[in-house]
Parts: C-alpha cells; structure tokens; sequence
C-alpha cells in the first residue's frame, strides 16, 4: 500500500481550483475557452464543471460557466473568524469618509496580504480590481507595514517564497533596499507607496499589532493628482496612525 506524501497537491483538487480562478478571472467562460487558457483536455474542464455545479460552487448559464454565490458565504465565515473584523470595520468606514478616499484594512496570510476590509470616500477611483485579489507585500503601503513589523527571518521566508516581482517603474526589486526601507517604515510609525503598486495611485498605511508575531495594516489610497506631496508626507499619515491606534485599542479590549 503506498501512501501519498503530505506536500504532494491532489491534482483533480488543483484542476477544479484553477478552473475556478480562471472563471473569476474570466468573469464567464465556456469548456473549449477554460481548456485553452488551462492547456487540459475539453473533456477534463467538462467533468470538473459537472461536479462544481453539482455542488453549488458554479453555475451554468446556457453553454456558459461563472462562480457561484456560494463563495459568498464562505468567504464571509473566514472574515468574522478575524476577531479584527468587527472591530475595524466602523474605524476604516470612518477613515473613507473623512480622506474621500478608498481605505482598507490588510491581514497577511501565507506570506501575501489579504483585503478584510474595503470602504470608498466620496472621491474615491473604482479601483475593484485591484483590491479584490492577494497582494504582494513588499510593493503596497499595507504590506510593507506589515513586513516593518515581523521577524526579519519571518521577512526573509515571504522573499524567497514570492519574490520581489516589479509592478511598476518604481517597486522595490531589491532585498537589501527593501530591509532599509523597512528600517525606516518602524521608525516613522507609517509605510508610503510613491506608484510601486500601481501608475498614479499613492497609498500611506500604519501597523496594527494583532498579537506578538501577527500585524495586520489599514491605509487611503487615492490617485497622485488629489494626494499632493503635502497630504501624502505629512496630514494622511498623522490621520491614518491615529485610526490605527484606534483600531488596537477596540482589538485589545473587545
């Protein structure tokens, strides 16, 4: 009797979970689309389909597939198991409102950082598809605050796990720059993203300690025309520090 080993992917589990990233990604899509993005046999992408609509996790329309709501509801269970939920969501809803910018509350999992939280300012850009997927932490104001905080050996695994892969012109794709960055980030309390994540957005985010070894960070986005040199170096991060610490004092005592 042989025994599968632990690190050993399932591949009929992996096929079914890129079928359903491609069809988030696609938004719908039909067997013989989803078989030449995947490169797998149009049979395969059938039988998989018939299962995941047999369980609810994706819907037929006519000779198109897309993602079921069921994801809904799962994805809702995993954000109110973070005790930081509840307690963050009216402080980040309250940031939006006063910036009129776009706020956001990241936790790190797995080394990539994950979107809890999402609120829009009145001036707010729609800026959905960027922040509805993981991000990389060392390119974005949220993951660099996080990043600040850990363990440099903690730090050193999420690189050599995900790399430093260049968004724009301006991300940090070097280690040692990274870690004098970070240096800095714990010093002045904040992290800045001058466009590393994406062209003509600048972000500011601040840590909030969860516990010994766990962070998660809450910042304002918004497009270089509104967020001067000004506001981006001196007002927001003062505003966003201050919910931060806001935030860690609702955590710790709810």
């Amino acid at each position: 009797m042989t025994t599968r080993d632990s690190d050993t992917p399932i591949q009929a589990v992996e096929t079914s979970f890129r079928i359903i990233e491609e069809l988030k990604r696609l938004e719908t899509a039909g067997v013989t689309e989803l078989a030449n993005k995947l490169e797998l046999p149009a049979s395969t992408i059938h039988n998989h389909l018939h299962t995941l609509c047999k369980l609810g996790y994706v819907i037929k329309d006519g000779n198109e597939y897309r993602v079921a709501l069921r994801f809904i509801h799962i994805g809702e269970h995993a954000k109110h198991r973070l005790e930081i939920y509840d307690s963050a969501r009216a402080n980040v809803h309250e940031l939006a409102q006063e910036t009129g910018e776009f706020a956001k509350l990241l936790v790190e999992e797995n080394g990539r950082g994950v979107f809890v939280i999402v609120s829009r300012g009145d001036n707010s850009l729609y800026l959905d598809p960027y922040t509805l997927d993981r991000e990389y932490l060392h390119c974005t104001a949220l993951g660099k605050a996080i990043l600040a905080n850990l363990p440099r050996e903690r730090v050193e695994e999420i690189l050599d796990q995900h790399g430093l892969p260049a968004l724009t012109e301006n991300t940090i794709t070097d280690r040692e720059e990274l870690f004098t960055e970070l240096e800095e980030i714990r010093s002045r309390g904040y992290a800045l993203d001058d466009e590393e994540r994406l062209a003509g957005l600048r972000c500011i985010a601040a840590p909030i300690k969860l516990s010994e070894d766990e962070y998660a960070a809450v910042s304002v986005s918004g497009p270089t025309s509104r967020i001067d040199d000004q506001l981006f170096g001196n007002e927001l991060p003062k505003t966003i520090v201050n919910t931060a610490n806001a935030i860690s004092i609702d955590v710790r005592y709810s």
